[in-house]
Parts: structure tokens; sequence; C-alpha cells
């Protein structure tokens, strides 16, 4: 995880530390409940963010990431209607562009939300999203 440590809070007592809120604050600007995304996807999310350098997200990353795990939680339908047709067409590029390379931030912001199973059904099948399972 990040340098200091994420903390999501406990019981109150805990704040929770600076990395989550800016999480929360973006995931609700983009249209999405933090409450809707467990607190594990969250810390997840973050750690992808500090990547292998375990560097401080700067706070211009987190309104990039809220915004992808929004559309993938909400689809597009309601991303376009909480957030316009601009950052609707943003978003469909960059998942899209993920998907094509198969790998990068948001391939793998893509990925955690998968098998988070916050993936929007509709997003799912339009862009062919799914879990391959080793049975």
């Amino acid at each position: 995880m990040v340098k200091r440590g994420s903390s999501i809070g406990f019981f109150g007592i805990f704040g929770r530390s600076e990395d989550m809120r800016r999480l929360d604050e973006a995931l609700r600007r983009a249209g999405l409940h933090p409450a809707q995304v467990p607190e594990g996807v969250k810390l997840a999310a973050v750690g992808l963010m500090a990547g292998e350098e375990m560097q401080e997200p700067p706070p211009t990353a987190y309104p990039s990431v809220g915004e992808l795990m929004a559309f993938c939680a909400l689809g597009a339908d309601l991303f376009a209607h909480e957030n316009g047709e601009a950052r609707l067409a943003a978003a469909t590029r960059r998942v899209e562009a993920a998907l094509e390379a198969g790998e990068g931030r948001d391939a793998e912001i893509i990925l955690l939300m998968l098998h988070a199973k916050l993936i929007h059904p509709a997003l799912g099948d339009h862009y062919d999203i799914r879990a391959e399972s080793e049975d």
C-alpha cells in the first residue's frame, strides 16, 4: 500500500486516511456513492494508484480513477445522466483503450471492478468483459 498507510477508520475512533477520503470524494463527484464500493476494493484501487514505487498518488490522480470506477459500476446510461455526454465519451474511450492494451492502470482498475463483481451487466456484455473460470 501507500507509504503512510491507507486507513478505513475504526469504529469512528480513527479517521479515514487522506487517500481514502480523496477516492470517496472522486467516486461521489462521478455519481457513485462511496458506500456502493466495498472498502477492500477502494483500498486495492489506492494501491494500484500507488504503483510498484509505492508512492503517494497525487491529488489529481483520484478524479480519473473515481470516474473510471463509477463508469464501470453505473453503466453508460446512468453515468451519462450523472456526468454528461462528454465525460461518457471520455470514459468509453478509456475503457476501449484499456481493453485493447490489456495492461496499464485503467486495465487494472477494470479488472479490479470485474473481480469485485462491480461491472455493470450492460458494460460486461457490450465489451465482453468477463472472468474465465478454470473449472
